[in-house]
C-alpha cells in the first residue's frame, strides 16, 4: 500500500529553506535531553497516577482473597516488565519517536499505524489526559469542599489551567517539562513510601491478621476463573503508561544503553511499590473495608495519619498533576510523529526554531483535551476506547515476531529471547477474549471507532491528487500557523541521525 511521507522539496511540502536561512539555524532537531534519571521519571510517572491511591479494590474483589490479589499484581507487574523489554528491542531497532504507532506502521503499512493514530488522537489520549487533570482537580478542592462534592465548574476550570500551565511549560523547554516530570514523580515516591511505611510499622506492632496464610487466602466468596481472569485485567490496566518512553527515543541520550536500563529499573520498582503498597492496606483495613472505600489511600491516611491525613488527598493531586504532564509529553510526540509520516497535516511535524520542542503538536494535543473536558461522558467513552490500546500492545509485540522472520539480519542492539513476545501474546489475547466474552458491546464499539479511521485514511492519506484550491488553501494556512508558531520542519534526517550534544550547543550559539 502506498504510504505517505513527508519529503522536503517534494510538491506537496512548501519550501521553508528560506526560513532556516532567515532564522539563523543550519539544522532544527528534537534535542537530546532526556537522560537516564528522567527516563525512568517518565515510565514511573505514566505508570503511578491516581489508581494505586484510589481504586484497588477492583483487584481485590475479583481475586476473592487478600493473598491472590497480591499475586495477581506480582503476576501483572512480570508481563508489564516482559513487554517493556520487547519493546526495548523495537525501540532501538526502530529508532523513530512514536513509539507503537511507528513500529506498526514500518511493520504492517501505512493503514494500520494510521488506526492506531486515529483512535488515539481521537480518544485514547485526550481522554486519558481529561481523566487525570479532572482526578488532580477532585483532590485540590477536596479539602476546600470536605463535606461535598466540588461544583463541576470549578473541577473543570482548574483541570484546564492545570492543562494550560503543562502545555506552556513543554512548549518553552523540554528541560523544564523533565524536570517537573522527575519532581513530581519525586513526590509520588515518596507519598507511596509513606504508605509502605505505615504498613511496616503496622506489621511491626502486630497488625498483620489478614497477610497470615490461613487468612490471606480465606475467600470472601468463591472463586471463579472469569473473576479472576477480570482481577489480571484490571491489575494490568493499572500498569498502563510503560511504553510511553518509546515514544520519545529520538529524545532520549544513548537509547541503546538508556531505554532497557531505565525500563529494568522502573517496571521491577513499580512491581514492588504495587505488592507493598496493597499489603500496607490491609496492615489498617480489613478486605470488607478496603472494598467499602473509593478512595482508599484517603481512608488509609484517615486511620492512621489522624490531623495529617490531609497528605493523602495531597499525594493524589502531586501524583496525578506529574501524570498531565508525562502524558502530555509523550503523547505530543506521538502526534508529531504521525505528522511526520504524512498520517496527520504536516504542521505538527514542525518545531520551534529556538526551543527545539514540537509547539503544533502539543497545542493540537491541548485543545483535544479541552474539548474533552466539555464532554460530561468521557469516563463511559475511556471504557469503550481503552481495550484498544492493549489490542494495539498485542499487535505491536506480534509484529516484532514478524520482523524477525522477515528480516532476521537487521541490526538488533537489543535482541530478546522469542520466549518473550510469545509469553506476552498469550498473556494479552486470553485477556482481549475475556474482554470480548464479558463487554461484547463495550469491544464492538471500540472497533467501530477504531473503523471510522478507514474511510478517513483513504480521503486524507492515501488520495494524493486532491483539488488543487484544497491544496493551496492548506499550504496558506500552514504556512501562516508556521509564521505564528515560529516553527520550522526538522533538519533532514532528524527521523534517526539525531544530533549529539556538542551539535545542539553549536544551534544554541548560532541563535
Amino acid at each position: 500500500m502506498h504510504r505517505s511521507r513527508l519529503k522536503r522539496g517534494s510538491s506537496s511540502v512548501p519550501d521553508i529553506s528560506n526560513v532556516n536561512k532567515d532564522s539563523g539555524v543550519s539544522g532544527v532537531a528534537l534535542k537530546k535531553e532526556i537522560g537516564l534519571v528522567s527516563a525512568c521519571a517518565i515510565i514511573l510517572g505514566n505508570i503511578i497516577g491516581s489508581g494505586i491511591f484510589v481504586s484497588p479494590k477492583g483487584v481485590l474483589e475479583n481475586s476473592s482473597s487478600v493473598g491472590v490479589s497480591i499475586i495477581v499484581w506480582i503476576i501483572t507487574g512480570i508481563i508489564t516488565a516482559i513487554g517493556a523489554l520487547c519493546y526495548a528491542e523495537l525501540g532501538v531497532t526502530i529508532p523513530k519517536s512514536g513509539g507503537d504507532y511507528s513500529y506498526v506502521t514500518n511493520i504492517y503499512g501505512g493503514l494500520a499505524g494510521f488506526l492506531q493514530l486515529w483512535t488515539a488522537a481521537l480518544v485514547i489520549y485526550p481522554t486519558t489526559q481529561a481523566v487525570i487533570a479532572l482526578t488532580f482537580a477532585n483532590y485540590v478542592l477536596q479539602p476546600i469542599f470536605p463535606s461535598c462534592l466540588a461544583p463541576e465548574s470549578s473541577l473543570r476550570l482548574l483541570a484546564a489551567t492545570c492543562l494550560l500551565f503543562l502545555t506552556w511549560v513543554n512548549c518553552f523547554s523540554v528541560r523544564w517539562a523533565n524536570r517537573i516530570q522527575d519532581v513530581f514523580t519525586a513526590g509520588k515516591l515518596l507519598a507511596l513510601g509513606l504508605i509502605i511505611i505505615m504498613g511496616i510499622l503496622q506489621i511491626c506492632k502486630g497488625h498483620y491478621t489478614w497477610l497470615e496464610p490461613k487468612n490471606a487466602f480465606q475467600p470472601f466468596h468463591d472463586y471463579e476463573v472469569g473473576k479472576l481472569a477480570l482481577a489480571i485485567l484490571q491489575g494490568s490496566f493499572a500498569y498502563c503508561g510503560w511504553s510511553y518512553l518509546n515514544y520519545v527515543t529520538e529524545e532520549l541520550i544513548d537509547p541503546h544503553k538508556n531505554l532497557p536500563r531505565a525500563i529494568l529499573i522502573s517496571v521491577p520498582l513499580v512491581t514492588f511499590i504495587y505488592v507493598f503498597t496493597n499489603i500496607a492496606y490491609v496492615t489498617a483495613m480489613s478486605p470488607v473495608e478496603l472494598l467499602a472505600s473509593n478512595a482508599v489511600a484517603v481512608t488509609f491516611g484517615n486511620k492512621l495519619l489522624g490531623v495529617m491525613a490531609w497528605i493523602m488527598p495531597m499525594s493524589v493531586a502531586l501524583s496525578t498533576f506529574g501524570g498531565v504532564n508525562g502524558c502530555l509529553f509523550t503523547s505530543s510526540r506521538l502526534f508529531f510523529a504521525g505528522a511526520r509520516e504524512g498520517h496527520l497535516p504536516r504542521l505538527l511535524a514542525m518545531i520551534h526554531m529556538r526551543c527545539c520542542t514540537p509547539i503544533p503538536a502539543l497545542l493540537f494535543t491541548c485543545l483535544t483535551t479541552l474539548l474533552m473536558l466539555c464532554t460530561s461522558d468521557i469516563y463511559t467513552l475511556i471504557n469503550y476506547v481503552g481495550f484498544l490500546n492493549y489490542l494495539f500492545y498485542g499487535v505491536t509485540v506480534a509484529g516484532q515476531i514478524i520482523l524477525r522472520i522477515k528480516k532476521p539480519d537487521l541490526d538488533r542492539p537489543i535482541k530478546v529471547s522469542l520466549l518473550f513476545p510469545i509469553t506476552y501474546l498469550i498473556f494479552w489475547a486470553f485477556l482481549l477474549i475475556f474482554s470480548f466474552y464479558s463487554e461484547p458491546v463495550v469491544c464492538c464499539t471500540g472497533l467501530g471507532i477504531l473503523l471510522t479511521g478507514v474511510p478517513v485514511y483513504f480521503l486524507g492519506v492515501y488520495w494524493e491528487n486532491k483539488p488543487k484550491k484544497f491544496s493551496t488553501f492548506v499550504d496558506r494556512l500552514t504556512s501562516l500557523c508556521m509564521m505564528l508558531c515560529m516553527v520550522v520542519y526538522p533538519a533532514e534526517g532528524g527521523d534517526s541521525d539525531m544530533k549529539n550534544e556538542s551539535d545542539e550547543e553549536e544551534i544554541r550559539e548560532g541563535q
